[in-house]
């Protein structure tokens, strides 16, 4: 394994960590799950640009750093649900994209003749909307802007499946050619 595959495998650090923290959190132990939560998902963006920069991309890579991604956002928002602060509704309509567009990329019956996209906008904007919602849902802040952190989060569930959409119908589209 090279080293931004490391800074990947680093995120999922983060994930017992956050479970320790919210366990019973105050709001000492909030914003630290806030910081860590922050701090993991900034990997994200540091393991891509090693990898680019070092001329390390590989298919570990390509593989772990979606799905460490998807476990960095549900785990967080599994815990938010059993806290009560967003419906577990709202985190499955998250769980089923993510779980569609994840099942997509790795089905090769799905790839014949095309290339699997990169982030776009879209996907770009659901994820930070999506770490936006969260940073902000699991610090003491949430419950003196409770507003604000639902909105956040409906807007995270509606690029979510926005992104979804976007990044699918164009494979529909040659696939019915």
């Amino acid at each position: 394994m090279n080293l931004p595959t490391w800074v990947t495998v680093s995120r999922l650090v983060g994930i017992p960590i956050l479970f320790v923290l919210l366990a019973e959190p105050d709001d000492g132990q909030r914003w630290i799950a806030a910081g860590v939560f922050l701090l993991a998902a900034g990997t994200d963006w540091l393991d891509g640009y090693l990898a680019r920069r070092l001329n390390q991309v590989t298919d570990l890579g390509k593989f772990l750093d979606p799905l460490v991604d998807k476990l960095l956002v549900l785990a967080p928002l599994m815990i938010l649900v059993e806290l009560a602060q967003v419906p577990a509704w709202g985190v499955f309509l998250i769980l089923t994209r993510e779980l569609t567009i994840a099942g997509w990329r790795v089905n090769p019956a799905m790839q014949k003749g095309s290339s699997v996209p990169g982030a776009n906008l879209w996907g770009k904007a659901k994820t930070v909307t999506q770490i936006g919602a969260i940073a902000l849902l699991l610090s003491p802040l949430a419950f003196q802007v409770p507003l604000l952190a639902a909105v956040l989060f409906w807007l995270a569930v509606a690029l979510t499946w926005i992104s979804g959409i976007i990044y699918l119908l164009p494979k529909r589209a040659t696939e019915a050619a």
